[in-house]
């Protein structure tokens, strides 16, 4: 009997069923339900640390490909708290370990982003067999060109700039979209050159706040009265991204605003005297059902992901490159992010027909 346990941690996003009903129906295929029982672990890491799970059947498999979220549920674990007892006297670490092996696991498949993968890892080197999947809105895992989740949480985003772009017309304001993103501008960048933005503002580039009234200003002059601004929530000004990292954290501890966005929009209301406006989506970036695109690369993955389980090929990440599904060692890609170069074809794209950076 074949034992596959599989969870879900950290944020949700559109495509985390797909992938489990894709890891699934492959198993069962190949082994016949009969001689496999897969276990879902409730809640992400912490189901697997307090011992919470249930025992699925192929039918859990069947008519989740377009559901979002996660029918396992998720929950956040930091990685850098993982090696500290809690507050129960529970040593993390060694009650997954213990999980695993009472419920006699060949494999635990796991599915999540960076700090998911840390702990992924952490667990290869603990000695128990994992196969992980690239999961988060962000795109930001080493290793892989995609991640699921992303091309769904561009196409809201983009949806959001898109709407926003008849009512900023319709009354000539500036339009400030805040796109999700505290570390990498991936979603953001994408998301304002789909949604025609005129100025993009992420983490990798500090922006001039000079520098996007002046460009605000210039179309004024050129009698475009509206201006849209796609801006990650990690976005920083070149002042602050100069401090170092402690003084940098209490500014923004103590910034008077809801967040950067609104910090930005006063700015610009007070440069240029053009109502400023903020638009937060939040988490609809997240939710919803997964777009054809994912629903397709989160079965290619899951689908992968079941054939190292068959394979024994333990110890690695499903990943993307140059438009084929390969196997990355954990080791290689735990606890490194991939941020957008500043040199990257879709900035150049992007300055070429004109849309700022405030650099």
């Amino acid at each position: 009997m074949k034992r596959v346990g599989i969870l879900t941690s950290g944020g949700d996003c559109q495509g985390l069923n797909a992938t489990i009903r894709a890891v699934g129906k492959t198993l069962y295929n190949h082994y016949g339900a009969d001689n496999l029982e897969i276990i879902g672990i409730i809640d992400g890491y912490r189901g697997l640390i307090y011992g919470e799970y249930r025992r699925m059947k192929p039918d859990d498999f069947s008519g989740i490909l377009t559901m979002g979220g996660t029918i396992l549920g998720t929950s956040r674990q930091p990685f850098k708290l993982m090696r500290v007892v809690d507050e129960n006297s529970v040593d993390k670490v060694e009650s997954m370990k213990k999980n695993y092996k009472k419920l006699n696991l060949d494999c635990l498949v796991i599915l999540g982003g960076n700090g998911t993968q840390k702990t992924a890892n952490l667990l290869r080197e603990e000695g128990l067999n994992v196969v992980s999947l690239p999961k988060t809105i962000d795109n930001d895992l080493w290793g892989t060109d995609k991640t699921f989740g992303f091309q769904s949480a561009v196409d809201i985003a983009t949806n959001v700039i898109d709407c926003i772009h008849s009512t900023a017309t319709s009354h000539g304001r500036v339009f400030i979209i805040e796109v999700m993103g505290h570390k990498v501008g991936w979603l953001t960048l994408y998301a304002g050159i789909a949604g025609g933005a005129d100025i993009i503002l992420i983490p990798e580039i500090p922006y001039d706040i000079d520098k996007v009234v002046k460009t605000i200003k210039a179309r004024t002059e050129r009698g475009k009265n509206f201006s849209i601004l796609a801006v990650a929530e990690g976005a920083i000004s070149k002042e602050l991204a100069a401090l170092p990292k402690k003084k940098k954290k209490a500014v923004i501890a103590e910034m008077k605003y809801p967040s950067i966005s609104y910090k930005i929009a006063d700015e610009i209301e007070s440069a240029t005297g053009q109502e400023t406006r903020v638009t937060v989506p939040g988490h609809f970036q997240r939710g919803g059902s997964p777009d054809p695109y994912d629903r397709v690369l989160s079965t290619r993955f899951g689908v992968a992901a079941a054939q190292l389980i068959i394979d024994k090929d333990y110890g690695k990440m499903i990943a993307m490159r140059n438009n084929k599904v390969v196997a990355v060692p954990l080791e290689e890609i735990a606890g490194k992010l991939k941020t957008v170069p500043v040199d990257c074809e879709e900035i150049a794209t992007a300055r070429k027909i004109g849309i700022s950076f405030g650099d």
